[in-house]
């Protein structure tokens, strides 16, 4: 009878919905690639939502900011979810897939491009990508703690 329960337990908990916030996300991060620069800061969690905002420009153009974005990381009906919006436009949502120690992925294969959106912890950096929802057209950025 133990078995059985244990065994039905494992199989709810392997098929569990990522639901923890990246916490470790939290703060402001540069990333530098020659002239071009891209800076994205992170809320703490606040009643089950990070606020994060990106801006990105070139050095050679200091006063011209090339993009940027407003992004929501929460939990939708216990589900994590990712919603972002280039430059103030409709919001697009993407829902996560994995959400385990300092990893988080988020998918949505109905969206052109990016379909899938990764973030990971690597000792001191943050490191996050855009890409297909198979990891082809892959963008990858490596962002350090930004000073203040």
């Amino acid at each position: 009878m133990i078995a059985v329960f244990l065994l039905a337990s494992g199989a709810a908990l392997a098929g569990a919905e990522p639901s923890t916030l990246p916490t470790w996300m939290t703060g402001c991060w540069l990333s530098q690639n020659g002239t071009q620069w891209s800076e994205e800061c992170w809320s703490p969690e606040r009643g089950g939502v990070m606020m994060g905002t990106n801006v990105s420009g070139d050095t050679g153009k200091p006063r011209v900011p090339a993009g940027w974005e407003t992004m929501q990381i929460a939990r939708d009906n216990g589900r994590l979810v990712f919603r972002a919006s280039p430059r103030g436009s409709e919001r697009t949502t993407f829902r996560a897939t994995v959400a385990k120690g300092s990893e988080v992925t988020f998918v949505n294969t109905g969206h052109d491009y990016p379909q899938r959106i990764r973030y990971w912890r690597d000792a001191d950096t943050l490191r996050a990508q855009i890409s297909l929802a198979d990891g082809s057209k892959a963008v990858n950025w490596i962002f350090s703690r930004a000073a203040r």
